[in-house]
């Protein structure tokens, strides 16, 4: 390449081939989501979707340049042309689509609205206008004062004692921090036992209800396990009380009914353990059937030899 070729060339290279006509290609990212008017279907365009557009001036506002973005869409092929919109800070679809209505643009409490010159004009020309206008600014300067008020009221509350304020702030935040450092004592101690590589959230009221529900019992596994294999394998009803037989007394005092458990508990205890040790099947300790010894005999060989070899008889 000679170095006459690379000065008849453009330092953007293909990206100036219309510079002659005031057009450069950009990179264009969608300021927002857009419906193509060019597709057969209805078809969205979403926000941030790039696109090779033509940038090109096609106006001033005051000082400031209007410039004009041109792009084809890829699916159907029509174009799609965004200006820019300096008046308004914005982005205007001018051909081929048209901007998603998304409620954005709708002016909400305690926005601040940016009046034009021709708005301004309006307002002083027409009697009706400028009085709604005085209205709602009243409003708004009402309820502005009210919360301003409010403000300082609280203020003056909160602050009025500035040492008493620090103190009871500085109370309150020590207290806090012991309890957050058991807390965390208490978690760093449960996350250890149990070998968790995770951290542990505090719990809430739901955690506490939950854990109620489960009930571990308050027997160990061993007592658990002989209860189990002691218990019949068809359960027996138990007989519903006669119609005329006595009613347990409501005089019966808190040292009897305690006495009256204990001795019902050892009773259930004993049989369970006379069960266990008399049934062969409970005990796991004892063989469950009596093993009968196998005579096993030798089978007869012939002649002395203790192996017997194709060799030996050859």
């Amino acid at each position: 390449m000679t170095r006459s070729y690379y000065k008849s060339r453009h330092a953007l290279g293909s990206r100036a081939r219309k510079a002659g006509q005031g057009i450069l290609t950009v990179r264009f990212e969608m300021p927002y989501a857009i419906w193509c008017s060019h597709c057969p279907k209805p078809t969205i365009i979403g926000q941030g979707v790039r696109f090779n557009a033509e940038k090109k001036k096609v106006g001033n506002y005051h000082s400031t340049p209007i410039f004009s973005f041109r792009m084809k869409h890829n699916v159907c092929g029509g174009w799609i042309e965004i200006r820019t919109d300096p008046k308004n800070t914005a982005y205007v679809v001018v051909e081929g689509a048209k901007k998603r209505d998304t409620a954005d643009d709708v002016v909400k409490d305690g926005d601040y609205v940016i009046q034009s010159q021709e708005e301004k004009e309006k307002m002083q020309n027409d009697a009706f206008a400028a009085l709604e206008g005085r209205v709602e600014e009243k409003k708004q300067i009402f309820s502005d004062k009210s919360r301003i008020e409010e403000l300082y009221q609280g203020k003056e509350r909160d602050w009025d004692d500035p040492f008493h304020a620090n103190k009871r702030l500085r109370k309150t935040f020590r207290v806090e921090r012991k309890v957050r450092e058991q807390e965390r004592k208490r978690t760093e101690d449960l996350k250890e036992r149990m070998s968790l590589g995770m951290d542990l959230l505090a719990e809430n009221e739901d955690d506490r209800r939950r854990a109620g529900f489960v009930d571990f019992g308050v027997e160990d596994g061993e007592t658990a396990v002989v209860k189990a294999r002691s218990r019949p394998l068809f359960g027996t009803s138990v007989p519903a009380p006669d119609a005329g037989s006595r009613v347990k007394p409501s005089w019966i005092t808190k040292s009897i009914k305690a006495v009256q458990d204990q001795r019902e508990k050892l009773r259930m205890e004993l049989g369970n353990n006379t069960r266990a040790a008399v049934d062969p099947f409970l005990n796991p300790e004892k063989p469950s059937l009596p093993t009968i010894p196998v005579i096993k005999r030798k089978k007869p060989t012939e002649g002395n030899s203790l192996v017997d070899y194709e060799s030996d008889s050859t």
